[in-house]
């Protein structure tokens, strides 16, 4: 099984991509964002280490982490902000250790792992992928792209560009076709190594 890591700025395709790509016959995608959000519900380990660092008042009427809140928190402090990645991270690395294991026990051709810090998150352990690949378009592209989501006050959002020299970069400015045959021909070369 091949495990590849899909990384990049909000509206650089990272979705639509992997949306595409996992059409494919024994390909399984992950989005590692809404993984976070199972590793911080409700009196787990991690929604304590949470409540701890930051407060009661990240927590909304039903009891779980509102992400508004802390966003609001962690969007406007870099202490904050890293002390949320070394307490989140962390824990959606060994929930996908599990998924990793499942999907090889299920004979999983492909494993696509979405997560925008793949790629520069210091508490991200990069040996469990065989590639980590950059999707990369200018920011004309990438707010353009999230104004049709309605989310356009995401393309300003800080993900640290990658300084691993192991990390692939691809042009993701094109349409959605030309970024699939990119990743494409790397998932090609990764087959025959």
């Amino acid at each position: 099984m091949n495990i590849v890591g899909l990384a990049g700025r909000p509206g650089c395709g990272k979705s639509a991509a992997a949306r595409e790509l996992a059409q494919g016959a024994g390909v399984v995608w992950l989005d590692l964002d809404k993984a976070a959000w199972e590793t911080y519900r409700p009196r787990t380990p991690t929604y304590w280490r949470l409540l701890t660092r930051f407060g009661a008042g990240i927590v909304s009427n039903d009891g779980r982490i509102d992400r508004a809140r802390l966003g609001h928190i962690v969007f406007s402090d870099v202490q904050a902000l890293d002390d949320l990645n070394a307490i989140v991270h962390p824990a959606v690395t060994n929930w996908l250790r599990g998924r990793i294991a499942t999907e090889r026990r299920r004979g999983t051709r492909l494993l696509l792992v979405e997560g925008a810090l793949l790629a520069s998150s210091p508490h991200v352990d990069r040996s469990l992928f065989d590639a980590i690949l950059w999707l990369d378009a200018d920011s004309a592209t990438r707010s353009a792209r999230l104004r049709e989501r309605a989310r356009p006050e995401q393309a300003d959002r800080f993900v640290p560009t990658p300084e691993d020299d192991a990390i692939v970069w691809i042009d993701a400015s094109g349409s959605l076709a030309q970024t699939v045959d990119a990743i494409q021909r790397i998932l090609t070369a990764l087959r025959e190594e």
